[in-house]
């Protein structure tokens, strides 16, 4: 198992997908440093190369020095965007079996999340990219990325009413790995050697900028390419800004629930984790208990 990060060590941070403004780069940090973590900033991380942070080369050797480097304990993504994809062919697994570490994104960093796990059975922190630490430590983002990082101590999600997609329930429990993330991710990643089995899991959504019928589409090609068969139960959490204004469209929720009721499984939309203006972070590759008829969702700590 994976140690948690204590007052004291070194995380490198790192940018394997878009372009990272510096400011907020800095802005994250003092936050970091407030933990009490030491930080090593990527040799590329700062830069950009069209809409990325860096070539494919430079931002693959940041994340696979950091997987190398027995000095750094945590490796933290500091955005998402796109990019990962075009690296996680190269990513060092043998590195990460040999000296297990804490990895923390969501959004793009999803492809890395996939490999990680489907390469080396490394668990790894669906949560925040580093620079949306900028919104202070204070902030439900920090505090519960810190919790998911540092405490060693399950996590718990309760559905508010206000989430987007709240509305999405099918009551029932279920226990299971919780594995997933985002939508458009985990759609463009069937095909590749980095499907996961989930079977017997609790599959994790969430997306942002995307139209209704675009979220079906994606589904569609899950539920084709068998990824969802044998699913125990569907964390969703947050869709942010996939609303339309075409009258002929179904909402998001209505093809959600269109997709995922017929699995007989429970369901339980409305999570704050994903694209939202504040976010909980949860461990993925860990076990978790999903009660939608309470609400909640409770997942196990990714360290020790």
């Amino acid at each position: 198992m994976i140690d948690r990060l204590r007052e004291g060590d070194l995380v490198a941070l790192v940018a394997p997908s878009g372009w990272v403004p510096p400011a907020r780069a800095v802005a994250a940090v003092d936050v970091l440093t407030g933990w009490g973590l030491r930080t090593r900033m990527g040799k590329h991380a700062l830069g950009r190369h069209t809409y990325l942070s860096g070539t494919d080369e430079e931002r693959l050797a940041d994340f696979n020095d950091a997987l190398r480097a027995p000095e750094v304990r945590g490796v933290l993504c500091l955005r998402g965007g796109y990019g990962a994809q075009r690296i996680v062919d190269g990513l060092d697994l043998r590195a990460a079996r040999s000296d297990p570490k804490l990895v923390l994104g969501f959004s793009d960093v999803t492809a890395l999340h996939l490999a990680l796990w489907a390469g080396a059975g490394l668990p790894s922190v669906h949560g925040p990219t580093v620079t949306q630490l900028d919104r202070g430590a204070a902030s439900l983002t920090a505090t519960a990325a810190r919790h998911a990082l540092m405490s060693g101590e399950p996590v718990t999600v309760t559905a508010p009413a206000e989430e987007g997609t709240r509305g999405l329930n099918v009551p029932g429990r279920a226990e299971g790995l919780l594995l997933g993330g985002n939508l458009t991710l985990l759609a463009t990643s069937a095909g590749t050697p980095h499907r996961p089995d989930l079977r017997g899991a609790i599959l994790l959504l969430e997306d942002v900028h995307e139209e209704p019928y675009e979220i079906d589409r994606y589904l569609v090609q899950l539920l084709r390419a068998g990824w969802l068969d044998g699913v125990a139960g569907v964390a969703v959490g947050q869709f942010t800004d996939c609303g339309t204004r075409d009258v002929y469209q179904p909402s998001v929720v209505d093809v959600l629930s269109e997709r995922l009721t017929p699995l007989g499984v429970p369901v339980l939309g409305g999570l704050p984790i994903g694209h939202g203006d504040q976010q909980v972070a949860v461990g993925l590759g860990v076990p978790a208990v999903l009660d939608a008829t309470a609400g909640t969702l409770v997942v196990q700590p990714v360290g020790r």
